[in-house]
């Protein structure tokens, strides 16, 4: 059996294929609104419907959490408009499209955002390019987050998204308070694994009382940290059981502090040893990207259990009929 067009199951929405187009930056919005740039851009890139789902580029929650000038916007009902249509666009195109929704926490440029940024500690980023400390954040902080994360979900279903997915990779805010690098708290937030992902159960817990329990809900993980002391596989086994128990329904697994590159790695799928270990440990789906460039390599990491769903990036970027090309190559 073939398995990457065959059909899976995220939450109560099926995937026609186990191809997914993983979020990427494009930097075609303006002042955070969509752009007739950027709904041509996921025209093209879903024509055909080759795509069992497509994850929008990250869009900020917040002001705060801006993560770069040209970034999507889903932090007020004013960006509604804009989102109804890039949704009917793909939607148009036979694929089902999830909206990611981001704080960048000390990733932010004060500059960009007009605000000191927000960490869980006032530690310097890993990819910092000066000495400029975020502030730590408070309860209220906090609380905020939440509600802003909670909001943000609430504006993905009224614009047509078929889910959304928490960001939690690459650096960014809950990155931030996964990794025990950048998170150093000394509350009910920090220290122990438990307490490093208890942010991320409030999200979930938040969204699902919004959303309801049938919205297909995806978390992305930085799982593989790249880092001396950073997190482990066994610390994203762990969160990702915590993680289904509070309700998500995908577990996408990527890079952490370090970025969507693993150092030493360049074989396809090369963050499958996590996306395999999460997979033996959860009974939802594991989605896994990274370096994956041929429809075979792609089948075969889902032949030898590293992961349910194949996140394809570069190479759909490279070139918008790769899906199209995959799915008539392993048929």
């Amino acid at each position: 059996m073939i398995l990457l067009t065959s059909p899976v199951q995220v939450g109560n929405l099926i995937l026609k294929n186990r191809l997914v187009m993983p979020p990427m930056a494009t930097s075609k919005a303006e002042n955070g609104k969509v752009t007739p740039d950027l709904i041509r851009y996921y025209q093209e890139k879903s024509d055909g419907g080759a795509l069992g789902l497509i994850i929008m580029e990250h869009s900020f929650i917040s002001a705060e959490g801006q993560a770069s000038a040209n970034q999507t916007s889903i932090s007020s009902d004013e960006d509604l408009a804009g989102l109804r249509e890039l949704t009917a666009a793909i939607h148009a195109n036979g694929s089902p499209v999830f909206a990611q929704l981001n704080h960048a926490g000390s990733a932010a440029k004060e500059e960009v955002t007009g605000y000191v940024p927000l960490a869980p500690s006032a530690l310097k980023h890993p990819k910092a390019k000066d000495d400029r400390l975020p502030k730590a954040m408070t309860a209220q902080d906090l609380e905020k987050v939440i509600a802003d994360f909670k909001e943000a979900a609430r504006r993905a279903q009224a614009a047509g998204f078929d889910g959304v997915e928490i960001h939690s990779a690459h650096g960014y805010l809950l990155n931030q308070f996964y990794s025990p690098l950048t998170n150093h708290r000394m509350d009910e937030y920090g220290g122990t694994l438990e307490n490093r992902i208890r942010l991320h159960c409030q999200i979930i817990e938040a969204i699902r009382s919004q959303v309801g329990a049938e919205y297909p809900l995806a978390l992305r993980l930085g799982a593989c940290e790249g880092l001396a002391n950073g997190s482990t596989v066994e610390d994203a086994v762990s969160a990702c059981v915590q993680f289904e128990k509070a309700g998500v329904d995908l577990i996408d697994i990527t890079g952490g502090l370090g970025g969507y590159v693993r150092p030493g790695h360049s074989e396809q799928g090369y963050f499958q040893d996590f996306s395999a270990a999460v997979k033996q440990a959860v009974s939802i789906p594991v989605l896994l990207t990274g370096g994956i460039t041929e429809a075979a390599a792609a089948e075969a990491l889902l032949q030898n259990g590293k992961a349910d769903l194949i996140g394809v990036g570069r190479a759909l970027l490279k070139d918008s009929d790769w899906a199209k090309n995959a799915v008539c190559a392993v048929q």
